[in-house]
């Protein structure tokens, strides 16, 4: 049988999603929790790929079991191997045998977290990124909407991207001000598109920031972008405040 997975795991322990042989990743976290209970060896596919220290809050991802498992049956005894590992199973549902979460999927949601405040985070160590200076969110909304669309976006692509093309259609850019519980802001960004290039969220939020501290304009982001030049990406924001939120299958739910 062939089950479709909903995860949330805390990045800032593994080496990212993918297995690795001499390092903890939540693929081979997945497996081996799978193994335990099964005696089968089976892999995990996730939707997405996210890397070492990026979080999640709802990650897909499907697994062949050959024994039969009532769904609740199955998370809850995937959950018990799973601890004490900071990854956990929020839903485990039957699926097509022909399902896949990463090729079926049609949107993808990530939420960037950033604390714009003085003080160091203490609860959210590791959970959201820190920027001292303040940022005016209005100029990084503005600087946002001219990455929607498709577009090449070779500027903010890692160099060890393999996807295929740098050609992606980017559908929502919003950036999100609330007032934070431990003082200043709490801006997040959302970002919604089919798919993403390798670091291609962390790469943009590291520009628009730029942009926030009054350093680049929205007409500089999108010359940036039109230049399709790496070289013209800003550093890129660290994988602390980066969470995968959703992953959409529109009709093909199973």
């Amino acid at each position: 049988m062939r089950f479709k997975l909903k995860l949330e795991y805390d990045g800032g322990a593994f080496q990212g999603w993918q297995r690795l042989a001499a390092a903890a990743s939540v693929q081979g976290t997945l497996e081996e929790a799978v193994l335990k209970l099964t005696g089968e060896r089976s892999d995990v596919v996730g939707a997405g790929r996210t890397d070492a220290g990026v979080h999640a809050r709802g990650q897909a991802a499907h697994v062949d079991i050959g024994k039969p498992f009532e769904t609740w049956k199955l998370m809850d005894a995937l959950n018990a191997h799973l601890r004490p590992k900071p990854v956990a199973v929020l839903e485990a549902e039957e699926a097509a045998p022909d399902f896949h979460a990463r090729f079926d999927a049609t949107r993808r949601v990530y939420l960037y977290r950033i604390l714009n405040r003085r003080a160091p985070l203490t609860l959210d160590a590791g959970k959201a990124w820190r920027v001292v200076r303040p940022l005016d969110a209005a100029a990084m909304r503005e600087a946002g909407q001219r990455l929607v669309g498709k577009h090449d976006f070779t500027t903010f692509r890692d160099s060890h991207c393999q996807a295929k093309t740098p050609v992606k259609t980017l559908d929502r850019v919003e950036v999100l001000l609330t007032p934070a519980p431990g003082g200043g802001d709490e801006v997040g960004f959302l970002f919604e598109a089919q798919s993403f290039l390798h670091r291609q969220v962390r790469s943009m939020v590291g520009t628009l920031v730029e942009v926030g501290l009054g350093r680049m304009s929205a007409d500089d982001v999108a010359d940036a972008l039109a230049a399709k030049d790496r070289a013209r990406c800003a550093p890129v924001a660290p994988p602390d405040g980066l969470y995968l939120m959703r992953v959409d299958y529109g009709e093909r739910a199973k």
